[in-house]
């Protein structure tokens, strides 16, 4: 097996800012892409969106892959290769490129889309993502959502100085549609947070909050605000495998699996399923990225009551054409490959 990899900055259409980066928004996101071949020239593609919320970057990507011997990968065995992969500690978001490469190239062997390799299936004209407004100003934020329009479900980044102004102006230009926000770990007490999700409450049409309170949070905290909060509360930032989901299932109503958290599309599927027994409502988002780790995350989209993936949607020069997302939903057709993960190079 050969393995090759590079990075790629994706340039955003709006300066991007969420509560841990209010007065540092990017207009430049790293990724790094990478693909593998076999000795039968079979390609598989996987990528890496990192995040340094989670201690990774392009940098720390590059430096495990580097470390990584491509000899111990097969499309034959992804069991094997995780297992050697998870030799080295941690580098989810470095990992996560591999595993889905791994999947791609063994789905393409076996002639079928990923998500019938994993015998998931997808239901065309079913799966709605949400877009993602990020933090702004209120007169950016109003721009945003009229841009936004096609989109039936908004996103709303929140947990800086200027939520209720931004929720007010994205009202002004959307009153009607339903909205999820997501605080990133920006309300700092179980107060704070419950304070916070009684104001938004008194908007019907809020369907969820994510991440309201740090990780870090003493788990009756989350006890805590779980009984009192009158808007469901999702975990990102406190859910990163299928190990945590007994935990999420006491403290949330619901999950948001990210495959950089999980380590790919592998640990992505065994999160959901972990958190499906348990009785959690299930979603997959993502981070700031091109259609190849978008596609990825949309092949498991029947194990999850929401979607988050758009992503591909936030930048201008994707170098990849992946899944479409007309007002909103999601489609495999016709545009993409009908093998792996359907996507092919613009």
């Amino acid at each position: 097996m050969k393995m090759n990899f590079r990075k790629f900055d994706l340039k955003l259409a709006h300066q991007w800012a969420i509560a841990s980066s209010v007065g540092g928004g990017k207009n430049i996101f790293e990724i790094v892409l990478l693909d593998l071949t076999d000795a039968q020239g079979l390609v598989g593609l996987g990528e890496s969106a990192p995040a340094s919320r989670y201690n990774e970057d392009v940098n720390t990507v590059m430096a495990f892959l580097q470390k990584v011997d491509a000899q111990r990968l097969s499309f034959d065995d992804i069991a094997g290769s995780t297992e050697y992969l998870e030799t080295f500690p941690n580098n989810y978001a470095a990992k996560c490129a591999i595993n889905i490469a791994l999947v791609d190239g063994a789905a393409r062997k076996a002639g079928k889309p990923v998500y019938d390799f994993l015998n998931l299936g997808f239901k065309e004209n079913t799966h709605l993502t949400s877009f993602s407004i990020g933090i702004d100003t209120p007169e950016v934020i109003r721009k945003k959502v009229l841009e936004a329009e096609p989109y039936p479900i908004l996103k709303l980044k929140v947990g800086g100085k200027d939520d209720q102004q931004n929720m007010t102006a994205l009202r002004a230009a959307a009153p009607k549609k339903t909205v999820r926000i997501d605080a990133n770990e920006g309300w700092k007490t179980k107060e704070d947070a419950l304070r916070n999700l009684e104001w938004f409450a008194k908007d019907s049409n809020i369907e969820f909050c994510e991440q309201p309170m740090p990780s870090s949070a003493a788990r009756e905290d989350w006890v805590w605000l779980k009984a009192r909060t009158p808007i469901p509360i999702f975990a990102d930032e406190s859910f990163h495998h299928a190990k945590d989901a007994e935990y999420c299932a006491e403290c949330f109503h619901g999950v948001n699996a990210k495959l950089v958290k999980t380590g790919g599309i592998s640990g992505a599927y065994d999160a959901l399923q972990a958190a499906r027994k348990l009785g959690l409502k299930t979603m997959i988002g993502c981070m700031i990225e091109s259609s190849i780790l978008t596609a990825a995350a949309a092949h498991l989209a029947e194990l999850t009551n929401h979607l988050d993936i758009d992503g591909n949607l936030l930048s201008t020069n994707d170098p990849y054409v992946g899944p479409t997302s007309v007002k909103g939903m999601i489609s495999f057709a016709p545009a993409t490959e009908k093998i792996g993960l359907r996507v092919r190079a613009r």
